[in-house]
């Protein structure tokens, strides 16, 4: 699905089903370096059980224009997406970068926010200044420490999910074609510098968390080497969230994507039900 904002095109992914506002609508947003596709599993099932599913591409990612934003930005552009698609209310589910950002669309829309639910989040995001001086200077590099540190396992489901898969390859596919695609759009520009200092800089849990007034869940991975469980005491202090963690790390979609998918549809049943 393909909606304009700002002068730009703004791609969203429906779960393989025309979107139908008449239904409770469900908002996917991916973290750094990544695009919709991360969300495919999750976002099929409700597509084709119930939902209107958005899972969107940012703004500088995958099919959708323009520059990359910093997280408040972001949530103010994916508020204004979801009243371009017609959606009257809407679930929000973030990843990592994608967590803090449907966190600010959740402020932003207020009551038509119908649940938050925060995947693979810390507060605040801070990211280790060697890892951003890296990034400028070699950025594939930056790119293969990030992919390691995501991944707690080589194979799941088993073998993620035949024999010929990569968690592994596949996740850093994903974020090398994004950071190369975004460089051809906008020359010297670097997509990593410009998600992983977002996330640094982002300093705006406390007046996001006064104007939520959907239930929170914090889905996290026990095994989570780039937001810890740990970082997660302010939100949990601010937002009251219930609280999903399960046996893996960062990349919890691919490493485990049927405990992501039912630990989503079990926050979503009082909003929808």
């Amino acid at each position: 699905m393909k909606l304009e904002l700002d002068g730009h095109g703004a791609y969203a992914y429906t779960g393989g089903k025309p979107l139908d506002p008449a239904l409770p609508g469900v908002l996917f947003v991916h973290g750094a370096l990544h695009d919709h596709s991360v969300w495919i599993l999750q976002s099929r099932y409700l597509a084709h059980h119930g939902h209107a599913v958005l899972a969107v591409d940012l703004p500088g990612h995958g099919r959708s224009g323009g520059m990359p934003l910093a997280v408040d930005a972001a949530g103010r552009w994916l508020a204004r997406l979801v009243e371009a698609s017609g959606l009257h209310r809407c679930a929000l589910v973030g990843h990592s970068m994608g967590s803090l950002i449907a966190l600010e669309a959740a402020a932003q829309l207020g009551e038509r926010a119908s649940a938050l639910v925060m995947v693979a989040t810390a507060y605040p995001m801070q990211v280790s200044p060697k890892l951003l001086e890296l990034c400028r200077r070699d950025v594939d590099a930056a790119i293969d420490l990030v992919n390691a540190l995501s991944n707690s396992t080589h194979a799941a489901k088993p073998s993620h999910p035949a024999p010929g898969f990569s968690i592994h390859g596949s996740n850093r596919a994903l974020m090398r074609r994004m950071q190369r695609s975004y460089a051809l759009a906008q020359p010297q520009a670097n997509l990593f510098d410009a998600d992983f200092s977002a996330c640094d800089a982002y300093a705006g849990l406390d007046a996001a968390a006064a104007k939520v007034r959907c239930p929170v869940t914090l889905v996290l991975g026990a095994k989570d080497q780039m937001t810890s469980p740990k970082a997660t005491a302010p939100l949990r202090a601010a937002l009251k969230p219930q609280v999903v963690t399960l046996p893996c790390g960062h990349n919890l979609m691919a490493e485990d994507p049927d405990g992501v998918l039912r630990a989503i549809d079990k926050a979503l049943k009082p909003a929808s039900g």
